[in-house]
């Protein structure tokens, strides 16, 4: 268990230690039970909390592309079956799940959602869908203390749901993987130690894109670190390496902004020199042409927030390969120095053999 998995825990129910017997454990597994599966129906044991598969293969789902391929990269070579739920190139925000999307919510044994209100429709239809014996784990929802919540320019704060791409960065990445991790062993014990070695492997790449983005990161000046973006997927990442976030083209409603945000984005712009605006391949936004055209600055249109590059089954198809580029893209853009990223190994730990 990490150490933001322990404090949460400390906060709730007292110094946890690693070594305080076995009834130490039984209450903090408890309390993640608790945490991820409160205010849910029975059946809902939480993250980790159901029952032990055996003789059949583990069947797991999961929301957007990169969570469905972290689960597939550490359940490489065994036979649990993983399906994506939330189709590449949508908008994962306003995605409603049609009603044949739960058939596969049925047969799932564990449904892992990004949580903090991303996926609430995937939910809502997964509750009352789940076999017995089955759950929903929520890893953002599980792995981000309440006071460690984001409000930005597109999740304000009085709206209620916080950023919740926490996917963008690899610290929590870490995390998220450490928790499926521990789920998809404690359902399916008999795959257990394959489970535990590609979750090393796994993060040891991860490890190796957080020392890579830092590298690259460090070649740019810090008051030059600024991403003014179409949608707000960064904020996690900018707060753990240094970025500033000036803001998001795309308002909280996603719908397209309106004249009187547009005027304000342009005053911001002319404000603090930002050089580049990072739109997105898969949401063209016109307005983005237009804001780059009347101040005089770059406009990338490039990034992708959940998008992963290439097809199912290609070697690039991966979230590793995903947050290269987008880095590289950033890092480029603003006249850095992307080496240490180009240099990576971002493919799966074997061929990714997920349904998306």
């Amino acid at each position: 268990m990490n150490d933001r998995h322990t404090r949460r825990f400390e906060n709730q129910i007292g110094p946890v230690g690693r070594h305080n017997g076995l009834g130490s454990w039984i209450l903090v597994f408890a309390v993640l039970a608790q945490g991820c599966g409160e205010g849910r129906p029975d059946s809902v044991a939480g993250c980790g909390g159901g029952e032990v598969v055996e003789g059949r293969p583990l069947r797991v789902a999961a929301t957007v592309a990169p969570i469905t391929n972290m689960i597939a990269n550490i359940t490489a070579g065994t036979d649990t079956i993983v399906s994506g739920i939330v189709p590449e190139g949508i908008n994962s925000h306003t995605y409603e799940p049609a009603p044949s999307v739960a058939a596969t919510l049925e047969d799932a044994d564990v449904v892992f959602l990004n949580g903090l209100s991303l996926d609430e429709p995937t939910k809502r239809l997964a509750e009352p869908n789940l076999s017995d014996g089955a759950e929903i784990c929520e890893l953002g929802t599980t792995i981000l203390p309440a006071d460690q919540y984001l409000f930005d320019f597109s999740f304000p704060k009085e709206g209620g749901k916080p950023n919740p791409h926490l996917w963008t960065n690899p610290v929590m990445v870490r995390e998220y993987a450490a928790l499926i991790g521990e789920v998809l062993s404690s359902r399916d014990p008999a795959d257990a130690s394959r489970y535990t070695v590609n979750l090393a492997d796994f993060t040891a790449r991860v490890d190796e894109l957080d020392v890579a983005i830092r590298t690259a990161t460090a070649t740019i000046p810090a008051s030059k670190r600024m991403l003014l973006t179409y949608h707000d997927a960064y904020a996690y990442f900018a707060a753990e390496y240094g970025w500033t976030v000036l803001g998001a083209v795309q308002p909280s409603s996603f719908d397209e902004p309106s004249p009187r945000e547009i005027a304000g984005l342009i005053e911001q712009i002319r404000a603090t020199g930002v050089p580049v605006i990072f739109g997105s391949e898969v949401f063209p936004s016109p307005v983005l042409a237009q804001l780059a055209a009347e101040t005089g600055i770059t406009y990338s249109d490039d990034l992708r927030d959940d998008d992963l590059p290439g097809e199912p089954g290609d070697a690039d198809h991966s979230w590793l390969a995903l947050m290269r580029f987008n880095f590289v893209t950033v890092i480029e853009a603003l006249g850095g120095d992307a080496s240490a990223l180009h240099a990576l190994d971002t493919g799966n730990v074997v061929a990714d053999l997920a349904d998306y």
